[in-house]
């Protein structure tokens, strides 16, 4: 009898292999076929959760999604799927899988410019399979790492790469054909689109134009040196297709003045001036819902334009305390990066020269009038994507982007819209959609798994995870995202994670570094 137990159960490991472990699965290549068994699938377009579901990958598309039985009552082999010999399986009863999540404002580097391999891997622990860089330490840079990406040489997302307008050029575009030889040239370089900061209004017209023409992506951080004459309705009558944070959007919302409030002391060069300034701007738009505010928002919407708040950024304006105490900084912070968040009148977005009170009542009224309207874009059928822009003012990878998704749930987004903007929606921008973005036949096989509803609490996305009392009174930690899925690749996102702490504990030791609160010397 015993040895008829044994030989079954040989037979059942052998021909049913269910992965546990990293070492099982953790980066070993696309699998010929894989199976994920049982999960509860959060399909992206807004759909409720459905399952047990079975998901069959091959060769990196899914080929299969098959509905395998009824919540709580146990499954029966007969109608599941096979599995082919040389095939894995995740079993992933109880879990949710959804899919890869787009961060549409992702920096490599941030501000000081720290390792990829570091950046890649916090995005990849949190999920992030693909994301748009909106110009950083320059296009070859950028591509060269995106070519490694595309054929899994590097642990890192899928890479949209966008240039700086008029990166490269010896001397200042000054005019419209000047810009328009810049954006045949960066097409030329093989360029995915270009980010605006804003230029002279006919040099932005002719800039966009021309990059219409030539069917690439565009994103405007519409910076105050040149939002005066023109805002966000400017750039989408233009043809942007995507504007970054909230930047000239207030202003083409302003009713009794066309230029920002601005005290006469100020200077755009000093960071504190711009922020705090920055802070009392929705207050001098127009109100929600009034003629003006529905007009502007009506016009953006059918322009099919995009939204990318990246509310996550700002956060520190409004509770600078929360944000630089946040507990993944211990562990997963490197020493260049928390020092670069540091008050400076030199670092970018630094500017805690006297940062107090009433700096973040303000930032809060302004937080309530901009997600406001956000919302309202949403609701009437606009765009919103999720984007981060992580790498500055104590904003870490990853772990921001999870802070970006709470934000857009504070908004008034429903959880299930919260996921559309994560996935679908960023897709959709990317015109990606037919590729990623949603948990369909014949899409790419980019996925995340957790062990937990993310419906129910988005914390549990967090790297760190959601802290539980459990039914013994004891204080546990729950979630995390247990595997990544990208290109068919699978990644224990719990591993990457304690490869970027060894990084940070390299680090420190080496430069016998401890973190501490600014001004604190104990």
């Amino acid at each position: 009898m015993k040895i008829r137990f044994i030989l079954f159960l040989a037979f059942l490991i052998s021909s049913i292999f269910t992965i546990h472990s990293q070492d099982e699965l953790h980066d070993k290549g696309a699998f010929d076929q894989l199976i994920i068994r049982g999960a509860t699938m959060i399909t992206g377009d807004g759909a409720p959760p459905i399952g047990p579901m079975d998901i069959v990958i091959e060769n990196n598309k899914i080929t299969s999604i098959k509905k395998v039985g009824a919540p709580g009552v146990p499954i029966k082999e007969d109608n599941r799927p096979k599995l082919k010999n040389g095939g894995k399986e995740i079993n992933a009863e109880g879990m949710y899988v959804l899919p890869g999540f787009i961060d549409m404002h992702g920096h490599i580097g941030g501000g000081p410019n720290v390792d990829p391999e570091y950046v890649f891997k916090l995005w990849m622990a949190h999920g992030i399979t693909t994301i748009r860089e909106p110009g950083g330490r320059g296009l070859k840079f950028t591509q060269n790492l995106q070519k490694k990406s595309e054929n899994n040489s590097i642990i890192a997302p899928r890479i949209i790469a966008y240039s700086v307008f008029g990166e490269g050029s010896k001397d200042p575009i000054t005019t419209p054909q000047e810009a328009r030889e810049w954006v045949r040239k960066n097409a030329d370089k093989g360029a995915d689109g270009i980010k605006f900061f804003g230029a002279e209004p006919e040099i932005m017209a002719a800039a966009l134009d021309e990059n219409n023409k030539l069917g690439l992506g565009s994103a405007c951080h519409h910076a105050q040196m040149d939002v005066a004459r023109w805002n966000v309705l400017n750039s989408a009558r233009a043809g942007l297709t995507s504007m970054e944070h909230w930047y000239g959007l207030p202003e083409a919302l302003f009713t009794d003045k066309i230029i920002q409030d601005y005290p006469l002391d100020y200077n755009y060069a000093n960071e504190q001036d711009r922020f705090e300034a920055a802070g009392r701007l929705w207050q001098q738009a127009a109100k929600p819902y009034s003629d003006h505010w529905n007009k502007v928002m009506d016009e953006l919407i059918k322009l099919d334009f995009t939204i990318d708040p990246t509310f996550n950024i700002y956060e520190a304006s409004r509770d600078l305390q929360r944000a630089r105490r946040a507990e993944w900084h211990e562990d997963y912070t490197l020493p260049k990066l928390w020092e670069f968040y540091q008050p400076s009148k030199i670092s970018h977005g630094s500017y805690w020269h006297y940062w107090g009170t009433e700096q973040e009542v303000a930032w809060k009224k302004n937080y309530q009038l901009w997600m406001t309207f956000i919302n309202e874009f949403k609701n009437r059928g606009g765009r919103v994507t999720t984007g981060s822009d992580s790498g500055f003012i104590f904003q870490l990878y990853g772990f921001a982007y999870v802070r970006e998704l709470e934000l857009l749930r504070e908004a008034g987004f429903h959880p299930l819209e919260v996921i559309q903007s994560a996935t679908l929606n960023g897709a959709e921008a990317l015109k990606m959609a037919d590729q990623i973005g949603t948990i369909r036949v014949g899409k790419l096989a980019d996925l995340v798994i957790v062990e937990e509803n993310p419906l129910e609490n988005l914390k549990v996305l967090y790297g760190t995870g959601a802290i539980k009392l459990n039914d013994q009174n004891e204080v546990i930690r729950v979630g995390g995202v247990k595997y990544t899925i990208k290109n068919g690749i699978v990644y224990d996102a719990k591993h990457l994670l304690n490869e970027v702490k060894e990084m940070v504990d390299q680090a420190k030791e080496k430069e016998n570094y401890q973190i501490r609160q600014p001004g604190l010397t104990k």
